[in-house]
């Protein structure tokens, strides 16, 4: 442990120089946020990321020059507007590698992209089909697969979960049956920070026949992500947590299976055609874009994207793992912590109780601190029923976060701690 440490603290001055941190934290105008008398400490990036200001900017161009419906309108701003909106879905579709534009749906969110699929791809399954989703996944991969098995007579399976915040992958094999049609899985835990082998298990799933949903609405931010290397079938995430505006989110799929889906929704946009008759459905994407979509959303979570990768991976990996590190380090130092989720592979996220002190407690107590963390269960019942706890208190860092940062968060816990002692 000690060597990994000083490699760490070795290498931490290029991972600084090369991302330049305090540029960065420049570009975000609410990180100079105090909150009374103290610096904000934002610690809540698993929840929502916040936004540079080139993405504030570009929302307030949309509605101050660019304004107007998109597709179908001839005048000069719905022409504008559809460019834009357009050149931001090929942002998104180079920024996670799919092949084909049409393979990108713009959906609300990572909620409306799952319950998409389990609507749709559910449509094409018989009772006594299998879905295979894990006991880690947020409640919006476990409910809608819920509402499917409830609706078609699905069987639903779990993978189970380990002390350690990991899956019992060891179990994946006889999980995985010629019944199995879909494994929808999480890439990274949003309570416990643990990253999953999603390559391994898109590989034995596939073995089988089965088709595969990422839910990727925890990694994009963190780390690369590319859909044909993968080979994944689905894959979803959200536009708040990648520093873009809320209500934006992505559908990947694969061409040809979501061209044998049914459409999620009816309205304008979808169709070629409608008569009293019939109607003809639209070709992808827009067959399943129903509606006039959060237009200036997209386009502000395409500018978010360009953004994003304009940055080093690699650096952003090495300098939150770093942050990770010190901050676990920092923790444990507490007397009466407990951490959970002690995945090998892990990503920024430090979950924890302190012993006789509700989470909740502690959260508000930070908060009057100028720190803010998350208290609860955090969609994610399932995993603090296993553990047998209400829920507990998350740190999430990003890549703008700072060591003195983990310091006065810390410096405000033991304070914090004192108070309720």
């Amino acid at each position: 442990m000690e060597k990994s440490k000083v490699s760490l603290t070795l290498q931490s001055n290029s991972f600084v120089l090369a991302l330049n941190v305090e540029n960065i934290r420049a570009e975000f105008p609410i990180l100079s946020t105090k909150v009374g008398k103290y610096p904000l400490v934002y610690f809540d990036n698993g929840a929502t990321s916040e936004k540079p200001a080139v993405v504030i900017d570009r929302i307030s161009k949309y509605y101050e020059q660019e304004n107007a419906n998109i597709h179908r309108g001839v005048h000069h701003l719905s022409q504008i507007s559809t460019e834009n909106y357009e050149l931001a879905r090929e942002s998104v579709r180079a920024f996670i590698g799919a092949e084909h534009l049409h393979e990108i749906i713009y959906t609300s969110g990572t909620t409306e992209g799952i319950n998409l699929v389990a609507h749709c791809y559910g449509e094409l399954l018989n009772e006594g089909d299998e879905i295979l989703i894990t006991e880690m996944e947020h409640h919006s991969n476990i409910v809608p697969w819920q509402m499917l098995a409830e609706r078609k007579g699905i069987v639903l399976k779990y993978i189970p979960l380990l002390k350690s915040g990991e899956l019992d992958f060891t179990q994946l094999d006889s999980l995985l049956t010629d019944k199995t049609k879909l494994v929808s899985i999480t890439h990274i835990s949003n309570s416990l920070g643990t990253i999953n082998p999603i390559k391994d298990v898109i590989e034995k799933s596939h073995a089988v026949g089965a088709k595969v949903l990422i839910d990727a609405a925890q990694s994009l931010q963190h780390m690369k992500v590319d859909v044909k290397e993968l080979d994944c079938d689905f894959l979803v995430f959200s536009g708040h947590k990648v520093f873009g505006p809320t209500g934006v989110g992505v559908l990947f799929g694969k061409e040809e299976i979501l061209n044998s889906m049914p459409p999620y929704k009816g309205g304008g946009d979808m169709i070629k055609t409608v008569s009293m008759e019939k109607t003809v459905y639209n070709e992808l994407p827009h067959k399943f874009e129903a509606g006039t979509p959060n237009i200036v959303g997209g386009i502000a979570l395409g500018t978010a994207i360009d953004w994003l990768s304009s940055l080093n991976y690699e650096d952003i990996q090495q300098y939150e793992h770093e942050l990770l590190e010190y901050g676990t380090q920092e923790l444990m130092k507490i007397e009466g912590v407990t951490i959970y989720g002690t995945a090998e592979k892990k990503s920024s996220i430090l979950s924890f109780l302190i012993n006789g002190l509700h989470p909740y407690d502690i959260g508000t107590l930070l908060n009057q601190q100028g720190v803010a963390v998350r208290t609860g269960h955090h969609c994610t019942q399932p995993i603090m029923d296993y553990f047998g706890i209400p829920g507990t208190i998350r740190a999430s860092f990003s890549f703008y976060n700072t060591k003195e940062e983990i310091d006065i968060f810390i410096s405000a816990l033991k304070k914090a701690i004192q108070m309720l002692g």
